[in-house]
C-alpha cells in the first residue's frame, strides 16, 4: 500500500519504516530536518521535508503523495527535565497532537486516503482508581493534575478526532517508550541513583519496547477496526518491582526509597503520582485485533538487552 508517515525518524520512526518496507509498502516519509533526508533515503523511503505545523506544505505533501494510508508520528519528546513543568515540556507535542493532527486529518480526507493511524499515550492519563490495570473501555483521567491539563486535553484531541473524521482510524497508545533511543535518561538516572522508590512504589507502569511499538504499527496498516488500541506488553507492574530489576540489568546497587512527602518536596505532585498512584493497561484487545505479539513480553525481557545496548553505546564515556 501507499503510506504517509508524519514525524518518520523519531524513536519508533527508526524501525517503523524499515518494517514498512519489509511489509511491501511504498512509503513516503516526512521529517523537518534535511539533514536526517539521506537517512530515510537509505531506508527506502521518499523523504519530504515539511513542518507538521505548517498546514500548507501537510496538505501539499500529502496531496502529493496520494497515500492510502497515513501514519502520524509526530512528537516533538525530549529528556524530560522538570515534572513540575509537564505541560511546557510537552509544548510543541501538544500542538503536533492537536493543529497537527488536524492539518493531518484534513489532507487524508483532500487525498482520499482512508485509513489513518495516530500514535497516542497511556500511563500517567489512565483514571487513578478502581482496577489496577485498565482496557480501552476504561475512561481516561477525570480529573488530571493540574501541570498536565493541557498535555491531557491534547490527547484527547486526537482521541476523540481520529476515529470520528476518517472512514478508519486507529488510534495507539504506547505504554511507557524503552529500548534504543527511547528514555535513556531514565538509565542515567538509574546509575546515578536518583531515581528512588517513593512511598510504597505502588504505582503501575505499562512498558512498550520500542520495536514493539514499531511492529505493532505496522500491523494496524492492514488489521483492526476503526477505535484505540493499547500498545503496551503483558505485564504492568509496580514501580517496586520493576525498578529494582532496572537497576539489577543496569548493574548498579538499588534504588534509594523516599517516603511521599520527600518525593513531593524534590519532585512535586506528578512525581508521587507516577510513583504510587497511576495504573497500568492491557493489551487484549491490540493482541487480538491486530494479530500482534510483543517481541519482548515483558519488561523483564527487555531491560537487559536495552541496559547492555546503552552501556556498549556510552562505554567512552564511562
Amino acid at each position: 500500500m501507499r503510506v504517509y508517515v508524519a514525524g518518520a525518524t523519531g524513536v519508533i520512526g527508526q524501525f517503523l519504516v524499515p518494517g514498512l518496507i519489509a511489509a511491501g509498502h511504498e512509503v513516503t516519509a516526512s521529517t523537518r530536518s534535511p539533514a536526517k533526508a539521506g537517512q530515510l533515503t537509505a531506508q527506502g523511503a521518499k523523504p519530504v521535508i515539511v513542518d507538521g505545523l505548517d498546514r500548507e506544505a501537510v496538505l501539499k505533501a500529502i496531496a502529493a503523495a496520494q497515500p492510502e494510508v497515513i501514519i502520524h508520528q509526530m512528537t516533538a519528546l525530549t529528556s524530560m527535565r522538570s515534572f513540575r513543568n509537564f505541560d511546557k515540556e510537552f509544548a510543541v507535542t501538544n500542538e503536533l497532537r492537536s493543529r497537527g493532527t488536524d492539518y493531518l486529518l484534513e489532507a487524508a480526507n483532500q487525498a482520499g486516503a482512508r485509513r489513518f493511524i495516530a500514535q497516542s499515550f497511556i500511563g500517567w492519563n489512565n483514571i487513578r482508581e478502581g482496577s489496577q490495570v485498565k482496557t480501552e473501555q476504561d475512561p481516561l483521567d477525570p480529573h488530571p493534575l493540574a501541570v498536565t491539563a493541557k498535555t491531557m486535553a491534547a490527547i484527547r484531541h486526537l482521541e476523540d478526532s481520529v476515529p470520528r473524521k476518517v472512514p478508519e482510524g486507529l488510534v495507539l497508545r504506547y505504554g511507557i517508550l524503552y529500548g534504543h533511543g527511547a528514555s535513556d535518561v531514565m538509565i542515567e538516572v538509574v546509575r546515578k541513583r536518583q531515581m528512588p522508590v517513593v512511598g510504597g512504589g505502588t504505582g503501575i507502569w505499562s512498558f512498550t519496547e520500542v520495536t514493539d511499538a514499531a511492529s505493532a504499527t505496522v500491523a494496524a496498516v492492514t488489521r483492526g477496526a476503526p477505535g484505540i488500541y493499547n500498545i503496551v506488553d503483558d505485564e504492568p507492574a509496580p514501580v517496586a518491582q520493576w525498578l529494582p530489576y532496572l537497576a539489577l540489568s543496569a548493574g548498579v546497587k538499588p534504588p534509594m526509597r523516599a517516603p511521599a512527602w520527600l518525593g513531593r518536596v524534590l519532585g512535586g505532585e506528578m512525581v508521587v503520582s507516577m510513583m504510587t498512584q497511576v495504573r497500568g493497561a492491557s493489551n487484549e484487545k491490540a493482541k487480538r485485533e491486530l494479530g500482534w505479539t510483543p517481541a519482548y513480553p515483558s519488561w523483564r525481557d527487555g531491560f537487559p538487552v536495552w541496559t547492555e545496548t546503552f552501556k556498549a553505546e556510552h562505554a567512552d564515556a564511562a
